[in-house]
């Protein structure tokens, strides 16, 4: 099949750029220790990186919500990618040859942050559009290359630092980089459609007209807690790996976020499987009640290792949240376009950044210092969600 006509070589550019996403994500913070041991950056200013780099893709993602269209899919993909090589390019090499290393990092940062964003935006739109049977089950098999890449960003980074040296780290950003720069030219000549091709003239809701859809902000929500649900327990996951193993710090902070990543990437794969035979909602409620009973166990439990399991399975019942929401608003509403994925993917990116900050709150405010009592209180975040879904239902079965 020729990659100028085929949709499956669009997918898979789509794919590697997933995986491009979770490499501009996860590779620093893999780093944070070094970079503090080699250029004397202070542990505390890591948060600072963190921000700036979750801050800058959120910006972008509402820019692009209002101009992407205009600047046109293949542009504004193939832009993301070599964003994402010129920051990873530049986080090997600028902090070595600039006088301030951390300005280095950060410039770096927001180089690929930029890509990070407009990926984020374009990736499930143009996967959308692709002329492809069962788009639900699709949509979710887009969303694990996520989950595989952020696996690989650690099991192969590490394994580099094992034999290479962790003092060659650079040569390994720009190593990395080899991801996005393939992309360029993939996406550069493999067919893409829109998704107002697939809406008949007249149904395609502008940005005001989309805002003003009560149905869009119960979307919007229903994203909110879709991100919460699933960075809220995968921020902790290091610490009950740390507490659940009785490991160092060092290797919890790589089993428990690597655990958690492979069994979020395991419960898309098995969902892009699943939709054949269930409904996406019946799927994504029984997901649901999972993560409920997931966030009682780790916040409730005074074993260790079933905080970990606890864990784990969250990781597997949160999967489904972020691409299944996507799917039940292409349905919903199928004017929405490109704006409605960038909008829905800031709520989801907002909910990301609020869940782990509901978590602190409640830990310090209502639990006494306690994490996990802080925890039980994620269970809002599932049942924000399940919420969503029953009035999704109800719409739908008043419509029919």
């Amino acid at each position: 099949m020729s990659i100028r006509t085929s949709h499956n070589h669009t997918l898979t550019a789509c794919y590697l750029g997933y995986i491009t996403q979770a490499i501009v994500n996860n590779f620093a913070p893999l780093l944070f220790i070094t970079f503090s041991s080699d250029y004397g950056i202070p542990l505390s200013q890591m948060a600072v990186l963190v921000a700036v780099n979750f801050g800058v893709q959120i910006l972008v993602d509402l820019i692009a919500a209002k101009y992407v269209d205009a600047w046109g899919y293949r542009p504004s993909v193939v832009a993301a990618h070599i964003f994402a090589v010129l920051g990873l390019v530049g986080l090997g090499l600028l902090p070595r040859i600039l006088p301030a290393p951390f300005v280095g990092i950060l410039l770096s940062i927001i180089l690929y942050a930029v890509g990070g964003g407009l990926t984020e935006v374009l990736i499930s739109p143009i996967a959308e559009a692709c002329p492809t049977g069962n788009k639900e089950a699709q949509m979710s098999l887009l969303h694990s290359f996520y989950c595989w890449g952020h696996v690989a960003v650690i099991v192969l980074s590490t394994l580099y630092f094992h034999f290479v040296g962790i003092e060659h780290w650079w040569i390994l950003a720009c190593l990395w980089a080899a991801v996005p720069f393939f992309n360029i030219f993939y996406f550069a000549v493999v067919p893409i459609r829109t998704l107002e091709e697939d809406v008949p003239e007249g149904e395609m809701l502008t940005l005001g007209g989309l805002l003003k859809k009560p149905l869009f902000w119960l979307l919007v929500v229903m994203m909110i807690c879709a991100g919460a649900g699933e960075q809220a327990m995968s921020q902790w996951a290091s610490a009950f790996a740390e507490a659940g193993l009785g490991v160092s710090k060092t290797v919890g902070d790589l089993a428990g976020p690597c655990m958690f990543a492979i069994l979020m990437g395991t419960s898309r794969f098995l969902s892009s499987r699943l939709t054949k035979r269930f409904s996406l909602t019946a799927i994504m409620a029984a997901s649901c009640a999972l993560c409920g009973v997931c966030y009682v166990t780790a916040a409730l439990s005074g074993s260790p290792i079933l905080s970990l399991v606890g864990c784990g399975l969250c990781g597997f019942s949160v999967g489904i949240f972020w691409p299944g929401t996507f799917s039940l608003s292409a349905v919903a509403l199928r004017g929405g376009g490109t704006a409605m994925f960038a909008l829905l993917a800031l709520a989801g990116d907002l909910g990301c950044m609020g869940g782990p900050a509901v978590v602190s709150l409640c830990t310090e405010a209502v639990a006494g210092g306690s994490l996990k009592g802080g925890m039980l209180f994620g269970v809002i975040f599932p049942v924000g969600l399940a919420v969503g879904l029953l009035l999704l239902s109800m719409r739908k079965k008043t419509k029919e």
